[in-house]
């Protein structure tokens, strides 16, 4: 019987999604739609501000993607204005991304994605022994003794016996799908609870930087953390630097040698466990699941905007991650971004709660972008959304009017298609030691497979944006502020801009236009909505949605196998829509179910 599986709301993720699943007999997907069933306001709210101030509303689009909707305001700004920032201020920036970056993907891996592939329950037949031996097998990592693995095994089954599995307590276990050994099972659930402790410690360095996290300090023409050279006897250093906000005297916020300390201990913190830890789980628990390396692809194209600066965002040549296009599976070819060109980044609005002057089936470039919304469908309670007409909160971004693909598994393709060498030395001992072919990236499995390698290459590129900092500041400069052109009087009537970067779930970019010192217009196209986006004009699916077709679902009860490759893009949907009407409306109410057809 031909099924409409609906699963609502997607949880494991940042925000609220619905994925509705068409299957035919044979119960595999025909056809999958994608979406945002939450509101929110942003866009609307940042007109008519100060743009210096745009970045502290902007971080607020997420609870998890602070920092990078920050750095992407502040950049807008840049942009618009012309401000280049000292290379101090580009490096302390690159290892704030980064950190963001192994931090984010650790924890998707773990806490979010992991459990797709690991069944919880299973663990408490493994062998702490045996699991032991798995453990050592893999890698040197310390906490790898039977007495630890039977002290993790005891506390599981403390919370079984007690029926107080709390976040585990609404998994598929004992699924089919789960193929793992109970030892491998109970490694991985022992490897959660150390990244839960791990991530404790490696937050430091936004604090360090930023003062806080989340929702750290960010500054136009810079970063807000002067430099000191001097500490008093409490470890405390003296201010120095220059601009608005840096004021010296008590040293409290000045940046000296116990916090690069704190922030090299960070790195060591964030390699070790990369290496030791989270690649050797990831190839061993994706060696029992290689069939997921050839189902989960999506549209084909992907696209990345590039970061990691070395020459400032005004020269792409100097980033570590490159932008560009890739079409059709081809990475003999890099088809070039351009910003500015009308016809080529535009978001659609066919099949989402919005109208635009022009009518729905036009793009617009961002600069000219408009957030009205118009919600046109069914009124909760309901069972099914209306596919053939609006359906989500989400726009639906385009190259070209192509659906293009952002994110780790775009980036990894980018940097192998431009020939960089660490990443064809790793992808192809990944690839070897699961002996699947250099297609299998294209794959639910090759997306997660993607996010490990590159945690492991920016973890080590932090160690020599570190180093050049610290050779910096003892040659003696401190500079961290460009305060050229901060005041309003300096600006030109009208200017616009773009802020790019590469934001752990992909291709972000905040757009900006300023009249008389205030902000006309803001728009953001976040990764998730390139991903997770709906049909467009020419019924065009998005990523998601292309990803999930030709998957077949054992039990539509238990969507395991949706959960695999939507988890695999680690949606952060808050990101995505984050646009309110006047009067606060809700969004479509949350059902979860199986829908009959």
């Amino acid at each position: 019987m031909n099924q409409r599986v609906i699963v609502d709301p997607v949880t494991r993720i940042e925000g609220h999604l619905r994925i509705e699943a068409e299957t035919d007999a044979e119960g595999r997907i025909t056809r999958a739609s994608s979406a945002g069933t939450m509101v929110r306001g942003l866009e609307i709210i940042l007109r008519d501000r100060d743009p210096r101030d745009a970045w502290a509303f902007a971080q607020r689009i997420c609870g998890v993607c602070t920092l990078v909707h920050g750095i992407a305001s502040v950049r807008s700004v840049e942009h618009a204005l012309g401000i280049a920032i000292p290379r101090n201020a580009e490096l302390i920036r690159n290892l704030m991304i980064a950190a963001q970056y192994v931090h984010d993907h650790v924890m998707h891996f773990y806490h979010l994605h992991a459990l797709d592939w690991v069944d919880v329950v299973s663990a408490l037949k493994a062998d702490p022994k045996r699991t032991s031996e798995l453990a050592q097998s893999l890698s040197g990592y310390a906490r790898s003794s039977p007495g630890y693995f039977s002290d993790v095994r005891k506390k599981l089954k403390g919370f079984v016996d007690a029926g107080q599995l709390g976040i585990f307590a609404n998994g598929y276990w004992g699924h089919p799908a789960y193929r793992l050994p109970p030892e491998a099972n109970l490694m991985a659930v022992a490897h959660y609870l150390d990244a839960l402790a791990w991530q404790r410690d490696v937050v430091k360095l936004h604090a360090v930087f930023g003062g806080k996290n989340p929702h750290p300090m960010f500054l136009v023409g810079g970063v807000p953390c002067a430099i000191s050279l001097h500490t008093d006897r409490a470890g405390r250093g003296g201010g120095h630097g220059k601009g608005p906000h840096f004021r010296g005297g008590d040293g409290a916020t000045a940046l000296n040698v116990v916090g690069l300390q704190t922030v090299q201990n960070v790195i060591r913190q964030m390699r070790q466990f990369v290496d030791q830890v989270y690649v050797p789980d990831t190839l061993a628990i994706a060696g029992f699941y290689k069939d997921w390396f050839t189902q989960g692809e999506g549209v084909g194209n992907f696209m990345t905007f590039g970061d990691f600066p070395a020459k400032g965002m005004g020269d792409p040549s100097g980033y570590l991650i490159p932008g560009g296009v890739i079409l059709d599976r081809d990475l003999k070819k890099v088809h070039p971004i351009d910003f500015q060109a009308e016809g080529e980044i535009q978001e659609f609005v066919s099949h989402a709660w919005y109208d635009y002057g022009g009518g729905k089936d036009q793009g617009l470039h961002p600069w000219k972008g408009e957030t009205k919304l118009n919600y046109t469908g069914p009124k909760p309670p309901y069972k099914q959304l209306d596919l053939e007409q609006s359906y989500s909160w989400l726009k639906s971004p385009r190259w070209k009017g192509k659906p293009v693909e952002v994110g780790p598994l775009a980036r990894v393709l980018m940097l192998y298609a431009t020939g960089h060498q660490p990443t064809k030395e790793l992808a192809g001992m990944a690839l070897k030691k699961l002996g699947v072919p250099m297609a299998a990236l294209f794959s639910t499995l090759g997306r997660t497979a993607a996010r490990t390698l590159e945690t492991k290459l920016i973890a080590d590129a932090m160690q020599g944006w570190y180093d050049e900092l610290v050779a910096n500041i003892k040659g003696g400069d401190l500079n961290t502020f460009n305060g050229a052109k901060w005041e309003p009087s300096t600006w030109p009537k009208q200017a616009r801009g773009v802020g790019i970067m590469e934001a752990p779930r992909g291709a972000l970019s905040h757009w900006i236009v300023i009249e008389d010192g205030r902000i006309a217009n803001y728009q953001a196209i976040v990764p998730s909505t390139w991903n997770a986006g709906p049909r467009d004009a020419a019924n065009q699916q998005g990523p998601y949605e292309a990803a999930l077709q030709g998957h077949r679902i054992h039990d539509g009860r238990q969507p395991v196998e949706i959960l695999r490759t939507i988890h695999s893009f680690d949606p952060c949907i808050a990101c995505a829509v984050h646009v309110a009407g006047p009067g606060g409306e809700a969004g479509p109410a949350v059902v979860t179910g199986l829908a009959g057809s």
